[in-house]
């Protein structure tokens, strides 16, 4: 299991199984990688840092994968290149064809068995096509890769918690069923890096969207009531006409985003010796992986990526 550092233990973390070279110099291209996924020879898959690429927007030698509107269109594609290439998503020195959406938070998900002729529109991508990679952009939503071990096909999804309540990855798992006859009990999960219930701090209305949709809704907040040093050392400031006679501090809630999807994925059929959590928090970790929490909006955007290896 990976620990990382200043990051607090949650029930998410127990499954965390991530392949990534520490202690490497900031201009060269890291990934992380899934150890389960890693079994399949057949398979590529990876998710992406901010280190190793061109973009200067965002910091020296940034790997934005996203057209955002602070970076430049030529620096992007140069970083997508040099992503395709460390991840090995080539064919005799010609890059796959790389597959992905304009997300908008939404359970639209699309089989794809080549490059589209027009712009994708959704959250999910499922593909049993050879030297094809199919891919998700996150800057703290959850990408999650599926891929059936035994029926050769995979799918890559973008989690936010519009997503997840929408049940994006349970709804993935369905549409490997149908396209590709795939037992649950055969896929393997990968949950990429993403915002982590130590840092997601939600609004009340997130909790009663999710608790409306699942009976285990309220286990996937935490609450943390806001502490104040004042009000401790001058009590009698704050008293109220309200009983028990002080004004109530705010309560802040979190969500475990990871915890959430976990669930789906479990509750889709998939066995738990399959799920990995792969990578830290991204709100934890700016230096290392793009936030748009923690970069206060202006920032680039990982990928989360699979193929199937042509035979």
């Amino acid at each position: 299991m990976t620990r990382w550092p200043d990051q607090p233990m949650t029930r998410s973390s127990r499954y965390d199984r991530t392949v990534v070279t520490k202690g490497v110099a900031k201009n060269k291209l890291q990934l992380l990688r899934s150890e389960r996924l890693g079994k399949l020879a057949w398979t590529v898959h990876a998710f992406s840092t901010r280190h190793g690429g061109v973009s200067r927007v965002y910091g020296g030698n940034a790997l934005n994968l996203g057209f955002t509107k602070q970076d430049s269109r030529a620096a992007v594609e140069r970083n997508r290149e040099l992503f395709l290439k460390e991840l090995g998503a080539t064919n005799r020195d010609k890059n796959w064809p790389l597959v992905s959406l304009r997300q908008i938070h939404s359970d639209l998900i699309h089989r794809v068995e080549g490059m589209p002729e027009q712009p994708l529109t959704g959250d999910g991508l499922v593909t049993d096509t050879p030297g094809l990679l199919v891919a998700v952009q996150t800057a703290d939503c959850l990408p999650i890769i599926l891929a059936d071990r035994t029926r050769r096909s995979v799918g890559v999804f973008h989690a936010g918690w519009r997503g997840t309540v929408k049940r994006i990855v349970e709804k993935g798992v369905g549409e490997m069923r149908k396209h590709f006859r795939s037992d649950p009990r055969d896929l393997v999960a990968a949950i990429g890096p993403g915002v982590r219930g130590c840092c997601y701090e939600v609004g009340g209305e997130v909790r009663t969207r999710f608790e409306a949709q699942f009976a285990y809704g309220g286990s996937l907040f935490r609450e943390v009531k806001e502490s104040d040093p004042v009000r401790e050392k001058y009590p009698l400031l704050f008293l109220t006409a309200r009983a028990p006679g002080h004004s109530e501090l705010p309560v802040k809630l979190f969500l475990d985003l990871v915890e959430a999807n976990r669930r789906q994925l479990l509750d889709a059929g998939v066995l738990a010796k399959n799920i990995d959590a792969v990578g830290p928090c991204t709100a934890c970790h700016p230096e290392l992986l793009f936030s748009f929490r923690a970069e206060k909006g202006v920032t680039g955007r990982l990928m989360g990526a699979v193929g199937i290896r042509p035979e």
